[in-house]
């Protein structure tokens, strides 16, 4: 690690004293980007995070390479983000009972999000509702980072990274259509369980920000579409394919980020257990096609699929032919 930096630093000063003015107008560039990241309070939604991602590769001159890379990924995560949005219009037969049932079932008749909450919820925002809400907010921010540094560090796995994410937010969307279920606040505010408090306006409040009803249009354009958890299941995603690239020796740490996530998504009331497990399985599977899918790829799969079905056709034509001449000599 070490030589890492020392590398890099030499890089940087050799780049300063060829390249002054082209040095400053980058450091600018990284400079206000990182400022917009750290002081934006609001949530990264897909086209934000392509204009300020493009500021910062036009700036070190590698513009083309990210449109190529990144307009698939980011144009079908907006047309993703508008169809979620929809899809409450499209089925208005609203599940409330199944995931109630499933986690008093498991759970022995106690609802997890009420017993999580009597737990660590006492009326005012505490550290770690920060620390669950965090993760909550990069919902779309962490997918394109390690979108990035797959690209950078092992870019073999670039493309099945992104068609698996792909497909299990389409997948998501599918669900949401044919089975809209309602989170745990709404199932509380309509007498099905418990009272159920929303922490996340609090944690709002506490940030000084008062338009979080903006937020939450953002944060969750469909408020039934809780089955599955992508919440759950991205960063699911995420660490599987991390792991695939370094080895879970060396990233072991990062299922800090799902668990946590499971863990708060439940405790916000965002979620109930049976919307983060179905998650789970989902990124899960869109893990496991992917992968399989390129492998079959890379051997020539749709070559030799091509060269089977054109054998089989010349198989049956000749079939015929030889059918036809043994008729006529008859």
């Amino acid at each position: 690690m070490a030589s890492y930096l020392r590398r890099s630093l030499d890089v940087l000063r050799l780049h300063y004293r060829e390249h002054p003015v082209q040095f400053w107008f980058r450091l600018c560039i990284v400079t206000a980007v990182a400022a917009v990241f750290v002081t934006r309070r609001n949530f990264w939604t897909p086209d934000t995070l392509f204009v300020m991602l493009l500021a910062l590769f036009v700036a070190f001159g590698r513009a083309r390479v990210f449109l190529y890379r990144f307009v698939p990924f980011v144009g079908l995560l907006l047309v993703y983000d508008s169809f979620r949005g929809i899809a409450d219009n499209l089925n208005h037969a609203v599940h409330f009972l199944p995931m109630i049932n499933f986690d008093r079932f498991v759970f022995g008749g106690t609802l997890p999000t009420a017993w999580l909450q009597q737990l660590w919820w006492h009326g005012q925002v505490s550290w770690y509702d920060f620390y669950f809400y965090f993760f909550y907010t990069v919902h779309f921010l962490a997918p394109v980072l390690v979108a990035l540094l797959i690209w950078w560090r092992r870019d073999r796995l670039y493309w099945p990274y992104m068609w698996a994410f792909i497909g299990l937010s389409f997948a998501g969307f599918i669900t949401y259509v044919l089975f809209p279920a309602a989170p745990p606040w709404m199932a509380a505010q309509q007498g099905y369980i418990e009272p159920i408090h929303r922490i996340s306006s609090d944690i709002w409040y506490a940030m000084g920000v008062t338009n979080f009803s903006e937020i939450y249009s953002k944060l969750s354009p469909n408020e039934v579409a809780a089955v599955p958890s992508l919440h759950a299941a991205y960063p699911t995603l995420l660490t599987l394919f991390v792991a695939k690239a370094f080895g879970w020796r060396r990233v072991w740490w990062l299922v800090l980020y799902p668990v946590s996530l499971w863990v708060g998504i439940v405790y916000l009331g965002e979620h109930y257990v049976f919307d983060a497990v179905l998650g789970v399985l989902y990124a899960g599977m869109a893990y496991w096609a992917s992968l399989r899918y390129f492998a079959w790829q890379r051997s020539g799969g749709w070559q030799r699929l091509a060269h089977t079905g054109a054998w089989e056709r010349g198989y049956v034509a000749g079939q015929r032919v030889r059918q036809r001449l043994t008729a006529g000599n008859r």
